[in-house]
């Protein structure tokens, strides 16, 4: 990530021109592939919907057990590294490194990478999706427990399964460029397993799938952000109807605001924009809980964590294959979200491995997986809380009479509930404006240092190309999901489909690449604690020969 000061990554030691050996091998296939996608799918979008469409039937909804078994194995498998012997190993060249940022500073940074459009999207309208849908085979025969259920999925699908996606990317980045040195790389993070042949055709291979995953799971994010925007100002009627071409529009428009950012490289107005956006994000979290049920907030806060770990393994691995719709549903919900998850890992990957030089590898993966956790869980129970309170103890309406739920404008209809509701909708429209910028302008960098074969400085005129990209894949896909859902308007079919199938799918070639890094970052540690062990017991025997010694 860049630095807060110079703007720039800070290069391991070590790693010196290797950082730029493979750049061009990465950047070029990347590059070409999704220009050749968004050229095509401008071209002839309804081929390319149907395409997406039976991808989305045929092999999105086969995905839903793979998915979860990987994932599960992603949290199991950070818990086992933090509990181990091997979790008191420190991220640096020394074992007597301080950590670079103090502990309040790495929380927060931990802290504003969970948060983002994402949560603002679905902070409502998640919860109030499964209260109106309950998840197929749950138990909802009262309202309670249909409001319980709906957390319980909600916790699911942001909790400690997302995170521990991203600690098995980031430690092993972290591990590879802090203790050894190597450059900031998928490919490097791999070494271990493969050995030199990270070096050649595969290590290509696995560069360029991080950098097309992360394109479109970056790409995602967008797409829901310029959605709920374009909501928000119908909602205030600024405008009547929120066009597909209106969307793509304020996609041009924010993404040329994020591509000016990253090109200049302004550090101050981008930090800036980061210490607003959490600001603002903390104010409005802290405005709904006070303005809100307050009580029921905070009990329900309480209660739904223990109800999330009560039920942890059930949620963890149902499958749900004695439900008709179970595999329909895993394919809109769970199998999306881990699929997007895997998507954004390469880039948040590199971003909690930039800031956790220092720390033990315990810290990083508790660190990681329960403050963002915490956070997230905070987010949902009042905004989402709020929502529920209102539809079982209120006067509801933020449920159709068919059932429904405006998902682009549930936000804001629980704003329109609160006092100063049109403030509260123009701070959220600009919370989501902002999440905008800073998502594509850092991830444009990352993706750039990625395909750039790791250099920390790539040129201005390539981060350009990356924020470009972002923006053309978020607009190609929005249209053509658009189009598919004008086409069967009783399908069902949600114009954020397209986008949500194209994340599923790309995580998948991702998905091998992250079971990889597991099983070469516990190949590295174990190595590692051999020689500690032994080091230990070479150690202790000089000590007691010592004793044995003085006392003769």
């Amino acid at each position: 990530m860049p630095d807060q000061k110079t703007g720039t990554t800070a290069a391991p030691p070590g790693t010196g021109r290797r950082r730029l050996i493979h750049g061009p091998r990465v950047f070029y296939p990347a590059a070409g592939l999704l220009l050749a996608f968004v050229v095509t799918t401008a071209i002839i979008p309804e081929q390319v919907g149907d395409l997406i469409a039976a991808a989305n039937e045929t092999v999105v909804q086969d995905l839903g057990w793979y998915y979860i078994g990987l994932v599960a194995a992603c949290v199991f498998f950070a818990i086992w590294l933090a509990v181990s012997p091997m979790g008191s190993i420190v991220l640096g060249k020394d074992p007597n490194d301080e950590p670079e940022f103090k502990l309040g500073s790495w929380f927060a940074m931990l802290f504003a990478a969970g948060m983002g459009i994402g949560l603002v999207f679905w902070g409502v309208a998640e919860p109030l999706n499964h209260f109106s849908v309950t998840p197929p085979g749950a138990i909802a025969d009262t309202p309670a427990a249909a409001a319980r259920a709906a957390m319980d999925v909600t916790f699911l699908h942001w909790g400690l399964h997302a995170w521990a996606v991203y600690v098995v990317v980031g430690l092993a980045i972290a591990y590879s460029v802090h203790r050894l040195g190597n450059p900031v790389s998928i490919r490097w993070a791999l070494r271990p397993l493969l050995g030199d042949r990270i070096k050649g055709f595969w290590g290509d291979v696995i560069d360029v799938i991080a950098v097309l995953g992360t394109l479109f799971g970056v790409a995602t994010s967008l797409g829901l952000g310029v959605t709920q925007i374009g909501a928000g100002l119908a909602y205030l009627e600024v405008i009547d109807e929120p066009s597909t071409w209106l969307l793509v529009v304020l996609i041009i428009v924010i993404t040329a605001l994020a591509v000016t950012s990253v090109v200049t490289g302004v550090d101050k107005g981008i930090k800036w924009l980061s210490n607003i956006n959490m600001g603002l994000a903390a104010a409005i979290l802290a405005f709904v809980l006070i303005a809100g049920p307050t009580v029921f907030i905070l009990s329900d806060f309480i209660t739904q964590i223990g109800s999330y770990l009560q039920n942890f393994f059930l949620l963890t691995f149902n499958a749900r294959p004695f439900q008709e719709d179970g595999a329909a549903w895993l394919g809109s919900w769970t199998t999306f979200y881990w699929g997007w998850w895997m998507s954004w890992a390469p880039f948040v990957g590199v971003f909690i491995a930039r800031i956790s030089k220092g720390r033990t590898i315990r810290e990083f993966v508790m660190g990681v997986l329960l403050v963002p956790t915490l956070v997230t869980f905070l987010w949902f129970s009042v905004l989402g809380g709020s929502a529920l309170y209102r539809e079982i103890f209120g006067g509801g309406g933020m449920i159709a009479e068919d059932g429904t739920v405006s998902t682009d404008t549930a936000l804001f209809q629980l704003f329109d509930t609160l006092p100063g509701s049109t403030i509260l909708s123009v701070l959220g429209i600009a919370l989501i404006v902002i999440f905008f910028v800073t998502s594509s302008d850092s991830a444009s960098f990352v993706v750039d240092m990625l395909a750039s074969g790791g250099n920390p400085d790539p040129p201005k005129w390539s981060r350009a190309f990356w924020g470009c990209v972002e923006g053309a894949v978020a607009a190609v896909l929005l249209v053509v999901g658009a189009r598919a859902a004008a086409a069967n308007p009783d399908a069902g079919i949600d114009p954020l489909s397209a986008l949500q199938t194209m994340a599923i799918l790309l995580a998948l070639p991702f998905s091998v690449v992250l079971v990889l890094l597991a099983v070469s970052t516990a190949k590295a540690l174990l190595r590692e604690q051999k020689v500690r062990q032994r080091k230990q017991r070479e150690w202790f025997a000089e000590r007691v020969a010592e004793h044995i010694e003085n006392r003769s």
